[in-house]
């Protein structure tokens, strides 16, 4: 019989999502502190371990390897899996590898790695001894897989700092974690100098790690801020690309860049190379002539060709200024501890190492102490029998079973047991070996009788009483433990660890003097769909007949001077002329929508000009409902690049924008088919923020169609069929119904 229960919706979505979260955040997306892997990383290279994929073995198929770590420990996609073997395998982005890939695992420039049928892998050496070697030694648990027909490590032993060797990524649910890479041989020290003394500050262990070490080397370049990120476990490091300089052809020089900011790999070294052709195009230098990246498999090389005698000190800060050559690694060092998410300090990580180790250490020399033990049993026994082998013999060869026997040797039972003489049978019904000493007596060969086997057997228990008294002695005292440790880390240390590739400084901040601009008179060009481009004087006189014809707003202006957009909305948008493409007259341009905020979606373009005149002149508004007003055109002298231009009544718009000289008259016609011709002197002087006053009287559903600036010119009006020369109109006053025509 089936139950309904009423619960709130609100209740059971909230349950639902935290769940959601905290099984991403533990699950899948943040680095457990103590081995500084991934759920699907750990399991990935668990699966390898028990494959047999060893780093002294042949190279496995890499779908051998997902499909085997997705059908028992991680039922999330063969995707998921495959992308974190070959982030393991990757070099520039790995200071420790843990994976040795055969095969095509992708490229610093962002090139994917090959599908998983045509890769081989393989654990690599220090994975294999350092992250995988004890788990037969009881020292971590094991937990059932998804469906729990297999079992899986909660945690790897890993014997190294694993968490700031390599360092992680990852997006979660409301939490991300990013933790830079940091030098092997500089953390092994800091975590040897803590075991020894733990209550070191931030600084002390600063003495031992500089700061990270990116796989891609790099300068960081605000060194007196990683005191701070390391304590809070946040902030942002500061990344600058390597680079010198090298002689031409011809005495020119070129730019080579040779490390490049670790948030740089992949896709973003073909965006660096797309923002260096972008400084060409806008004019931020015309000193490059070329860029070439001509990196390889032994390293980055990027050159930058220039002209000859260029400034290449000022080509290098804009570098650094305007493109990702210097970047900002963000740093959240996210980890989870004890089942729960973290945000760590450098001192808290090295903590949280140091106890792990200690745990592990205790959990092995306690099995190696009980194995050793098992062993220091089994060997007295057989010492022992070795002196009463004769009895021994004489009780096997008088019993009629294993059991009789065992009970012989175990209790001294001699009841049913035949022996030839009776100092025999005492010597026998004085026995009390072990259980397991009676089975290893009953499972010796007689070749161990033999007097060196003999010798042997007693070496080997002296030998193991020696390891029970290490054992003991490592386990009973801390400080003899944490030597035993160190001397571990130090190993490692001095077989995998490499030298520091990140210089870590502090450096000013690139300084750019922008080159003043040569000003040129140019010629704007915007068509009716908004793409709007400068020509040179020239080029415009030679095709003035096509550009009247193909263009709306035509104007001449000075290349430094700024295009002021104004809309129906009452808005003025503003873009440099010099972010506009400049060159050939049949170049298309680009949307003034691309360089302002003018949205062409909600805005329509009522008047377009230079900023240059529009400072000398007085601005005449007019809108649909017939406010009217004029304001001094120096007040839109603003650094901002959209101001109001003009207030608005409710339903209203902006119809028309003009300048004026004073002398003019001002045609109103609405849709109705009335026209007032009044003298702009009746029109007040406002601010930009005023609306203005009412200047032709409008019937109750009547707005202003269009508006006219008159001067000697004579204008004619195509209205219902009829020209109508508005230049004839009587001249009436202000806020007047006009003539119906």
């Amino acid at each position: 019989m089936q139950k309904i229960v009423k619960t709130e919706y609100s209740d059971v979505m909230r349950t639902s999502f935290i769940n959601y979260a905290m099984s991403v955040i533990i699950s899948r997306a943040i680095p457990d502190v103590r081995d500084g892997l991934k759920p699907v990383q750990r399991r990935t290279l668990y699966d390898m371990y028990e494959l047999g994929i060893r780093y002294d073995r042949p190279y496995r198929k890499s779908a051998r390897i997902v499909g085997d770590t997705m059908g028992k420990y991680h039922p999330h996609g063969d995707s998921s899996i495959y992308d974190a073997l070959v982030v393991m395998a990757q070099g520039f982005k790995k200071s420790l590898p843990l994976v040795d890939g055969h095969g095509n695992f992708g490229s610093i420039e962002g090139d994917g790695a090959a599908a998983m049928r045509y890769t081989e892998a393989r654990l690599e050496k220090i994975t294999q001894l350092a992250f995988l070697n004890d788990l037969d030694k009881n020292v971590i648990d094991f937990v059932p897989n998804f469906d729990e027909t297999e079992k899986e490590p909660s945690v790897l032993p890993v014997r190294i700092p694993n968490l700031l060797v390599n360092g992680s990524e990852g997006i979660a649910v409301g939490m991300a974690t990013n933790i830079p890479p940091h030098n092997l041989g500089e953390v092994i020290d800091a975590a040897v100098a803590f075991m020894k003394n733990p209550c070191m500050s931030i600084r002390d262990i600063m003495q031992y790690v500089k700061g990270p070490d990116f796989p891609t080397g790099a300068i960081v370049t605000n060194q007196d801020e990683l005191e701070e990120i390391y304590t809070t476990g946040t902030g942002k490091i500061k990344i600058r690309g390597k680079l010198h300089v090298e002689k031409g052809k011809q005495g020119k020089s070129q730019i080579v860049i040779t490390e490049i900011p670790y948030p740089m790999i992949g896709a973003n070294i073909g965006r660096f190379m797309n923002e260096v052709y972008g400084l060409v195009e806008t004019k931020k230098t015309t000193d490059i002539v070329d860029i070439i990246n001509q990196s390889s498999s032994d390293g980055i090389r990027i050159v930058i060709e220039l002209k000859k005698n260029a400034d290449v000190e000022y080509i290098e800060n804009l570098l650094y200024k305007k493109t990702r050559l210097e970047s900002t690694f963000g740093v959240n060092m996210l980890a989870v501890v004890n089942g729960c998410p973290k945000t760590l300090s450098l001192l808290e990580i090295l903590q949280e190492f140091s106890a792990f180790q200690m745990e592990l250490a205790e959990r092995k020399y306690r099995h190696l102490l009980d194995r050793e033990m098992s062993e220091k049993e089994i060997q007295e026994g057989l010492i022992h029998a070795c002196d009463v082998i004769d009895v021994i013999i004489e009780a096997i060869r008088g019993s009629r079973s294993r059991d009789q026997v065992r009970q012989c040797l175990v209790s001294g039972v001699v009841k049913d047991i035949k022996f030839k003489t009776l100092a025999a049978r005492r010597t026998a019904a004085a026995f009390r070996f072990t259980e397991r000493q009676a089975n290893a007596i009953l499972e010796m060969r007689l070749y161990k009788l033999i007097g060196l086997e003999i010798d042997a057997l007693r070496a080997e228990y002296n030998e193991t009483l020696k390891k029970i008294a290490r054992y003991l002695d490592i386990l009973n005292n801390r400080d003899v433990m944490i030597r035993v440790l160190t001397e571990e880390l130090l190993a490692w240390k001095q077989e995998f660890a490499t030298p520091r590739k990140t210089l870590i400084t502090n450096l000013e901040d690139a300084v750019l003097k922008e080159k003043p601009v040569e000003e040129i008179p140019v010629v704007f060009l915007m068509d009716r769909f908004g793409y709007a481009k400068t020509v040179d004087a020239s080029v415009y006189e030679k095709n003035m007949a096509n550009a009247n014809a193909e263009n709306k707003y035509i104007f001449p202006m000075m290349n430094t001077d700024r295009v002021c957009i104004f809309t129906n909305t009452g808005k003025m948008h503003q873009c440099k002329a010099l972010d506009l493409p400049y060159g050939k007259f049949r170049d298309k341009g680009v949307p003034v929508d691309n360089l302002s905020n003018y949205d062409s979606k909600t805005e329509q373009i009522v008047f377009v000009c230079p900023l240059s005149e529009l400072k000398q002149s007085n601005v005449l508004f007019v809108t649909k409902q017939a406010m009217a007003k004029y304001v001094e055109g120096a007040s839109f002298d603003a650094a901002k690049k959209t101001i109001a231009a003009t207030g608005l009544n409710e339903d209203d718009e902006l119809i028309f924008v003009g300048f004026l000289s004073g002398k003019e008259h001002l045609v109103l016609q609405s849709k109705n088919g009335y026209f007032l011709r009044i003298s702009v002197s009746e029109i007040p002087e406002k601010k930009k923020t005023a609306k203005g006053v009412r200047a032709m009287k409008l019937d109750a559903k009547d707005t202003l169609s269009n508006a006219y600036l008159l001067f000697d010119k004579d204008i004619v009006v195509h209205y219902k069929d009829t020209d109508i020369h508005i230049n004839r109109l009587k001249i009436s006053k202000r806020d007047t119904k006009g003539v119906k025509r």
